[in-house]
């Protein structure tokens, strides 16, 4: 049988890419492939690996080979049926705590909760707080209620489209939310990793704005005085978005850069 010294020179991939591989396939450390890149791997283990490496080739992500996401701290059980966490989604996470900070047992919406890592973050930043989490896709809840689970934070899930999935009169005193923001004519959509994750997480069929105006309008019959509304937008949407808070009433509204300088998150206050 080959060694892992003898093989990993023959992968076709980044060699960073090639031992996340081996180490999901031999489930080791990355410490383990140095000390032990003499040791014989069995030809399942090898055909295993081809398949990874074959799907990879092809343009699946990682996080979905893998299984899992790193995300503010935390690793995240991901599927296809589930956008892939992204760093710059931890700036509204980040806000939301900040927001949250002062208020005893704060009530917190996540609206689209996809995997859960929005909201699970929260719920374990703060262990007062009373997270709810809604998504319209069975699949993606199924997702965030494990990762909710294995995590061991306290969130609620529910099925439904946006609002609809709560109880009449449900108030918070936070709503987040990180909605299908691309436009259906990006080209984007056709490209790297967005080919392989879920269209409903990505696109609202629309204009990329279409999401935004529905949570907005529905925000004042479910945010206590004074609540406050975030979102997660594209690199060029934060105008359009305060526009709708503005428009909606909201006060102190602000957009807010993620660690590239591209305003990310926009929100305000009722």
């Amino acid at each position: 049988m080959a060694t892992l010294r003898e093989l990993m020179p023959g992968s076709r991939l980044p060699r960073f890419e090639s031992r996340m591989l081996w180490q999901h396939v031999l489930q080791v450390p990355r410490s383990w492939l140095i000390a032990h890149d003499d040791k014989p791997i069995s030809p399942e283990a090898q055909q295993a690996y081809v398949q990874l490496e074959s799907r990879r080739l092809a343009g699946e992500p990682m996080a979905y080979l893998l299984g899992y996401r790193e995300f503010m701290g935390h690793r995240f059980d991901v599927s296809p049926s589930v956008l892939i966490p992204r760093p710059e989604t931890e700036l509204l996470v980040e806000t939301a705590v900040q927001l949250i900070r002062d208020i005893p047992s704060p009530a917190v919406l996540d609206l689209g909760t996809g995997s859960g890592a929005i909201a699970v973050s929260i719920a374990l930043a703060n262990p007062d707080a009373q997270v709810v989490a809604t998504d319209v896709s069975l699949a993606a809840l199924k997702v965030a209620q494990g990762n909710a689970r294995r995590l061991g934070a306290a969130v609620q899930f529910a099925q439904g489209s946006w609002y609809q999935a709560l109880p009449p009169g449900k108030v918070f005193d936070v709503i987040v939310s990180n909605p299908p923001y691309i436009p259906k004519i990006d080209p984007h959509l056709a490209q790297g990793d967005l080919r392989f994750e879920p269209a409903i997480a990505l696109t609202d069929g629309d204009d990329g704005l279409a999401a935004y105006r529905h949570i907005v309008s529905g925000a004042s019959a479910h945010l206590h005085d004074g609540g406050a509304l975030y979102f997660e937008h594209g690199w060029d949407q934060a105008p359009a978005v305060c526009e709708l808070l503005q428009q909606a009433g909201f006060r102190q509204v602000r957009s807010l850069p993620d660690l590239a300088g591209i305003l990310r998150v926009s929100g305000g206050h009722l």
